[in-house]
């Protein structure tokens, strides 16, 4: 092929994300790359409430599309929004390095301990709120630099929270009057594939994945992946599932958060390794 057309959505992130993925096709593949950039249902539908309107799919059925219409060849994603399994005739070709995977609290300058807190993610809320007992919670929707400015300059709540890598990619180290507090995993599990960014494709379009692609954000990915299909996890429920080096953090709205040690045989086996690490927590019948 000596053209790719990469479907994306239109945010400065969604951007960032896929002008990385470009850069990296055209280093190995060296063919030309085009962006079809695309407005998706989630992007539209900013008043929504994606915890209870469900947020499987939103970000992602547009983009969908253009690669079943042949309208692209390849489409980039944040992993995460991901849902579980793939459409017919898709298949994700692979994985760009994963990025620093945690949470960051974003707090107004001069509070030390936010009472109000604007996250529109159950997993988020369930668990700043066994970190802060007494704050209240209010949803919050926008860009990254939407969100920085409501919490920093328009003062809609005490505090907010971000993705590491999100921040990180778009180059923002600081931000008018906030500070940025990093949520390590055992006080805040990320949502599956967190930080990695996913590469979606049809199934005839075949790349050399070992060299365009980074095998181990595969190999986690597709672990926590696994925990996500076997719980039928999206917006609404509460899931938070991370692959570290050798420990498997996990949180459930059921059953708080968790850790586990992970062998190197059990990253290798993710359906095997779902089941039962979800049987031993009580999840049965999955």
């Amino acid at each position: 092929m000596k053209k790719l057309t990469i479907a994306t959505r239109k945010s400065p992130l969604a951007l960032a994300q896929t002008n990385m993925v470009a850069a990296r096709l055209h280093e190995v593949l060296g063919v030309e790359i085009e962006l079809l950039t695309l407005v998706t249902t989630g992007d539209k539908q900013k008043a929504w409430s994606l915890e209870t309107k469900g947020g499987k799919g939103l970000f992602t059925k547009e983009l969908e599309e253009a690669l079943l219409n042949g309208d692209a060849d390849v489409a980039v994603h944040s992993a995460k929004d991901l849902p579980g399994d793939q459409p017919a005739g898709l298949k994700i070709a692979g994985y760009l390095p994963r990025a620093d995977p945690r949470d960051v609290l974003v707090v107004r300058q001069g509070i030390e301990e936010p009472r109000t807190i604007a996250t529109s993610s159950p997993r988020r809320r369930l668990q700043l709120g066994m970190k802060y007992p007494h704050a209240e919670f209010t949803e919050i929707r926008g860009n990254v630099d939407t969100r920085l400015r409501k919490i920093g300059q328009d003062g809609v709540a005490d505090a907010t929270v971000l993705a590491a890598a999100g921040l990180q990619r778009l180059g923002i180290g600081s931000w008018p009057g906030v500070e940025f507090r990093v949520l390590g995993f055992e006080v805040m599990v990320p949502a599956v594939a967190q930080a990695a960014i996913a590469i979606q494709s049809r199934l005839e379009i075949d790349f050399d994945s070992a060299e365009l692609f980074d095998r181990d954000t595969a190999v986690a990915v597709e672990l926590e992946r696994a925990f996500q299909t076997k719980l039928e996890g999206g917006c609404q429920t509460a899931l938070g599932v991370h692959v570290g080096r050798d420990t498997l953090w996990f949180f459930h709205e059921q059953i708080g958060l968790r850790s586990f040690p992970l062998s190197a045989d059990e990253q290798f086996t993710p359906v095997e390794t779902a089941s039962n690490m979800l049987s031993r927590l009580g999840f049965y019948n999955l």
